[in-house]
C-alpha cells in the first residue's frame, strides 16, 4: 500500500508544487488506511490547506489506493 500511495503523491506534488507549495510523506497505517502527510512551502500555511488536503489529496488516494480510509496533517 505505501508504494502506492507514494505513486499518486508523485502525481498530486506538481499541482501543489505550481502554487509554491509540497506534500510530503510521514506514514501509512496498513491496518487503519490512515495517511500521514505534511504540507509544506506555502500550502503549509495556507488557510485551504484543509480543503487541499480533503478535495485532492484524500479524494484521489482513495480512488485509486484499496485500503485508504482518510489522509490526516502531522
Amino acid at each position: 500500500m505505501k508504494k502506492q500511495v507514494e505513486e499518486v503523491i508523485a502525481q498530486i506534488r506538481p499541482i501543489l508544487q505550481a502554487d509554491g507549495g509540497d506534500i510530503q510523506l510521514v506514514n501509512v497505517d496498513e491496518t487503519t488506511g490512515v495517511v500521514t502527510v505534511t504540507l509544506q512551502g506555502r500550502c503549509g500555511g495556507c488557510p485551504h490547506a484543509q480543503m487541499t488536503l480533503q478535495a485532492v489529496v484524500e479524494r484521489k488516494l482513495k480512488e485509486t489506493v484499496p485500503g485508504v480510509t482518510a489522509v490526516e496533517r502531522a
